[in-house]
């Protein structure tokens, strides 16, 4: 009896946290439990707090470890690291994830995907057998390998990134402390770039692109610092002398919606680094230097609007969230009307997305 009434008070609950005034008009924000199978589901209220949706989570595969949202908002794809496939999903008008396809299969371990500005391509890299899986994306969203399906990369890649005018692709490549470059062919499969490949730091694990294309940065887990890059215009990356320094473990990196600042997770500080992208050729330690997050942070993520930042705490199980300041400084949102300073999340979350709730290209 007393089980009955908790979980009608929890259903209560939720279902009142969820159709709140104040949550209303903001981004759907998406979080990918590598410990849960699951994905769980918010929407940003006007003062950037999460909310659960009235669906607080989705089926993803086993172990989820990265989402990617098309350009256009309709549509999400999860790489599931243990069933080496991709889950893919139609993004409802409540927000909520809907299964839109069967999985689509990748190689062994996929751990990031990319997909082109303009939605016709998407790439997944491959942790285990050094490989990316490419696709096009059909016109009712759904993956479809190209030929070749995959191409070889560098030692367990990590990450991979479309540039912002949708002509290159860049890996990284964690044991080889490297990046792989390509040019995206009019099939979208990828060619090599000359030089192939370029050097990182120790360990790189994410790399982030300023908003003109210009500046690329990679994070270095083990040296512990940024490698920053200009990009010519033929998309070969060229390193900028002297590497930027971050905290313990830097294991993710994102920039602000403009393109002006850039932080950096740093994973066994339990910080995020703040940054100014000066002259748009070199990151510029801000003041203050960092701000405090929860347990073992490893993934961030800024709004559409940019005026927020969502940071997962794969340790504490849950989201730390903050304001951006017109300096692009991040401080913790203020406690909100359910008493929340940081929303809770499923089983070690590994990834976190914000998406736009305007869909486009109806």
């Amino acid at each position: 009896m007393l089980g009955s009434l908790a979980r009608v008070v929890a259903r209560f609950y939720q279902k009142n946290r969820s159709s709140s005034k104040h949550n209303q008009g903001g981004d759907f924000v998406y979080v990918a439990n590598q410990g849960g199978n699951n994905i769980s589901q918010y929407r940003a209220a006007g003062n950037g707090s999460l909310f659960p949706l009235e669906t607080v989570t989705v089926a993803a595969g086993t172990t989820p470890v990265f989402i990617a949202a098309h350009p256009t908002a309709k549509y999400v794809y999860v790489a599931n690291q243990g069933s080496n496939d991709i889950s893919q999903y139609k993004i409802a008008e409540n927000g909520s994830l809907v299964t839109l396809a069967p999985p689509a299969a990748a190689g062994t371990a996929p751990v990031a995907i990319a997909i082109d500005p303009m939605g016709r391509y998407a790439y997944a890299v491959n942790n285990s057998s050094n490989e990316l899986s490419q696709y096009s994306i059909e016109p009712n969203g759904t993956l479809k390998a190209l030929s070749p399906a995959t191409i070889v990369t560098g030692a367990v890649p990590v990450a991979v990134l479309v540039d912002p005018s949708g002509r290159y692709v860049y890996v990284v490549n964690n044991s080889s402390n490297n990046i792989s470059q390509f040019v995206i062919s009019e099939n979208g499969s990828l060619l090599p770039l000359s030089p192939a490949t370029t050097g990182t730091g120790i360990a790189p694990r994410s790399m982030a692109i300023d908003a003109y294309g210009k500046f690329a940065c990679v994070v270095n887990r083990t040296s512990g610092n940024v490698t920053q890059y200009t990009i010519s215009s033929s998309g070969e990356l060229k390193q900028i002398p002297g590497p930027v320094a971050a905290g313990k473990h830097p294991i993710s990196i994102a920039f602000s919606s403009t393109g002006i600042y850039a932080y950096v997770v740093n994973q066994n500080d339990n910080n995020i680094s703040q940054y100014k992208l000066v002259d748009k050729v070199r990151l510029e330690t801000m003041t203050p230097s960092s701000v405090v997050s929860l347990v073992t942070p490893v993934h961030i993520a800024v709004s559409m609007s940019g005026k927020f930042a969502y940071v997962c705490n794969i340790t504490s199980n849950d989201i730390a969230q903050y304001a951006v300041d017109e300096a692009g400084k991040l401080s913790a949102l203020p406690r909100n009307e359910w008493g929340d300073t940081t929303i809770k999340a499923g089983i070690s979350p590994r990834c976190v997305i914000c998406v736009s709730d305007k869909k486009t290209g109806e």
